[in-house]
């Protein structure tokens, strides 16, 4: 009895060529399986750091239209260079690359693309500083401004046109994220034109 028990556990065990397979095909799958993951965490970090950069040029975009809605004086130039001063309402049915508004606080707040980035100038068109990040490059920034004129008995309102591409890099990956972008917003003036 105690032979048929030794040669029934000799018969119905692994052979050292089948471990060695088994254990071969398992490190294969492993190495697939950890490449798949690796990749799923690179996608993952150059998601959220392209997230980040977008919510910076959406916060750049929504606090500019704030300041504009509660802004007055609208003053639109079709030239980003254009010197001040930006005082006389005017119109920019065409399409202007810098508009100029007097703020609720009185201060004469001017934004206007250089290069490939949005500057504002809070004290009338004297010193900027850009408002989008490093990593954002605007392509066009266009302000549409009509009712700026008060004779005209149209409510002021701006329509604001961005194009350009966010790209965003992840030490140790291996490409950057590249997206491109078109974003439009309508901004009407809160206080009545009188």
């Amino acid at each position: 009895m105690k032979k048929r028990l030794t040669q029934r556990s000799a018969i119905e065990g692994f052979t050292l060529i089948e471990m060695m397979t088994s254990v071969g095909l398992f490190l294969v799958v492993m190495t697939i399986s950890m490449g798949a993951i690796l990749g799923v965490f690179d996608a993952n970090r150059k998601s959220e750091s392209l997230k980040t950069v977008m919510d910076n040029l959406n916060f750049s975009v929504e606090s500019m239209s704030r300041e504009m809605r509660f802004g007055t004086n609208y003053h639109c130039e079709t030239s980003a260079s254009a010197l001040p001063p930006f005082t006389a309402p005017q119109n920019c049915a065409g399409g202007g690359a810098l508009v100029s508004f007097l703020a609720s606080n009185g201060e004469q707040i001017v934004y206007r693309i250089q290069g490939t980035k949005i500057e504002k100038s809070t004290d009338g068109g004297g010193t900027y500083i850009a408002v989008t990040a490093q990593e954002i490059t605007i392509t066009s920034l266009e302000f549409y401004v009509t009712g700026a004129v008060k004779a005209d008995s149209w409510q002021p309102k701006g329509l604001i046109k961005i194009r350009g591409r966010a790209e965003a890099g992840v030490a140790g990956a291996k490409l950057n994220t590249r997206t491109d972008f078109t974003l439009q917003t309508l901004v009407s003036q809160r206080v009545l034109d009188n």
